[in-house]
């Protein structure tokens, strides 16, 4: 198993950063680490929510949401061949803005070669990711 995480404050309601990490079929208008995002269901972003997701140099991916609190974190899942990817958004009040964590974790008989395969560029993404949401945030203020 492999956890990459990262985590940072953002000075903007802890609402809106909710609101724009949640809508996850606009994440390619902000966030350069996604070419697109394909919703695979109507309505409201829930658990049981799937979307297609493919990022450069990933093959395309079907996620599922298997966790959601609104307002707060929600966790999808991914399967591969012989791993799973299971990734975390978790949006927290505090003070004038919110701390936002983000990861991924990687499971599965094979979840070892895929961090070597894939590991670095999946750091450089997680990371990446924060950096843009707190971006967008601003931008929409």
């Amino acid at each position: 198993m492999t956890i990459i995480e990262s985590s940072r404050h953002i000075e903007a309601d802890a609402r809106r950063v909710w609101d724009t990490i949640s809508d996850v079929a606009r994440w390619p208008e902000w966030l350069d680490t996604v070419d697109s995002v394909e919703r695979l269901d109507d309505g409201p972003f829930r658990v049981g929510s799937r979307a297609r997701v493919k990022q450069p140099g990933f093959p395309a991916a079907v996620w599922e949401v298997t966790e959601l609190v609104d307002g707060h974190h929600f966790t999808w899942e991914a399967a591969g061949p012989g791993f799973r990817s299971i990734g975390r958004h978790v949006v927290v009040p505090a003070g004038d803005g919110a701390d936002v964590t983000l990861g991924i974790e990687q499971t599965g008989p094979l979840a070892g070669l895929v961090t070597r395969l894939w590991g670095r560029r999946t750091r450089d993404y997680v990371e990446r990711e924060g950096r843009c949401l707190a971006d967008r945030v601003a931008a929409s203020a």
